[in-house]
């Protein structure tokens, strides 16, 4: 049996898009190893493959990094294996090195176009530092992934090579038992507008949704996750107005995380066009919700607009006004015509956007080495 690691820089937990890679893998009759680092609030993990986590001494930062790819290339040079996969630029330098060194074959993935996050986009040095790494090694790699058209269109006006587009949404599981507001400890009798993510960084207008949600009486804001700007979040929601309007809830497991959004009326997407890899987005949470059945309000990114307009799935906010994005809120919770529209869309959209549909391109890209 043929054996791949995988590796990513986060703890293995939330990360669904790997999860299912990995899963497909096995599928496939390989044998993985999935590769990440322990943190303190890591959760158990019960795979169908194998995982490690790292325990490294530093958390962030350009030690971190170097840490990492070092206790990453010592580990891929002295375990065997007969294929790497890299997900992310910044796994990218250690399976780089171990794929010339040991001649085995090299699969990267790329889940956003790393240079333009917006941790890097005001730090010329250390965004320069990232795009040289890139400009390196993208042009001698052999099959590359990424996750939507966007990115791969830019990918390919700068190096010459399109990547295999590999969509991260959920598949057509079953949903098990679904519990009830009272059982998750859910306020009765108020609609839920939900924000998920592993993700509630700056700005993904988390910040204006908080603002916004004072302005509809009838609803409370669920945000779930984890994220850079979770606590300036919880003090915004300590003003008054805000009192009781507001629920946090840590990064949970993914299965356990939709109970929650399936009982929500409105999902929210309001990344913000304030840098290329957020303009041309396509997250996760966009996918569960429409699995989840419920309509969406997105800020205009074209390969959400795309989405949520070509399936008529919801609304698109025209700006991150508080108050615009609470008249849209409020005429998605009052509209029931457009509500039984979108309802019925949405049916339609899981059944096209699926993970079973996406993983055809991912199994014809790695049959070559089972």
């Amino acid at each position: 049996m043929n054996k791949v690691i995988v590796s990513v820089t986060n703890d293995l937990s939330t990360d669904q898009r790997v999860d299912k890679v990995c899963t497909t893998l096995t599928g496939m009759g390989l044998s993985v190893m999935l590769v990440g680092r322990k943190l303190a609030g890591s959760m158990l993990l019960d795979r169908p493959y194998g995982t490690r986590r790292m325990n490294l001494l530093f958390h962030k930062g350009p030690l971190f990094y170097a840490e990492y790819n070092f206790r990453l290339l010592f580990l891929l040079l002295f375990r065997k294996c007969n294929l790497l996969v890299s997900n992310d630029l910044d796994t990218l330098p250690a399976n780089f090195l171990a794929h010339r060194l040991k001649n085995i074959p090299l699969v990267y993935d790329s889940h956003e176009y790393f240079t333009e996050t917006p941790e890097l986009i005001n730090r010329p040095i250390v965004q320069g530092i990232w795009r040289w790494i890139e400009g390196r090694i993208f042009p001698s790699l052999g099959d590359i992934i990424t996750v939507n058209d966007s990115i791969a269109e830019l990918f390919a006006k700068k190096y010459g090579k399109r990547p295999a587009v590999v969509r991260n949404i959920p598949g057509t599981a079953g949903t098990g038992i679904q519990k009830t507001l009272e059982e998750l400890g859910l306020p009765q009798g108020k609609s839920i507008v939900i924000m998920q993510g592993a993700g509630i960084n700056i700005q993904r207008g988390s910040e204006e949704a908080i603002e916004a949600i004072q302005y509809v009486p009838e609803a409370i804001l669920l945000i779930i996750g984890s994220g850079d700007v979770i606590n300036e979040l919880k003090k915004q929601a300590e003003q008054p107005s805000l009192k009781g309007k507001v629920i946090f809830l840590p990064k949970m497991p993914y299965t356990e995380m939709m109970q929650y959004t399936r009982l929500a009326s409105i999902g929210l997407t309001l990344d913000k066009d304030t840098n290329i890899n957020y303009r041309f987005s396509l997250p996760n949470k966009l996918f569960d919700y429409i699995h989840a059945g419920i309509p969406v309000l997105a800020s205009r990114l074209p390969e959400i607009t795309r989405i949520v307009e070509g399936y008529n799935i919801g609304l698109i906010a025209k700006s991150h006004n508080p108050k615009e994005i609470a008249a849209k809120i409020n005429r998605m919770l009052n509209d029931k015509e457009s509500r039984k529209v979108w309802k019925e869309n949405l049916v339609k959209a899981s059944e096209s956007l699926n993970w079973e549909n996406e993983e055809k391109v991912l199994k014809v890209i790695y049959q070559k080495y089972v």
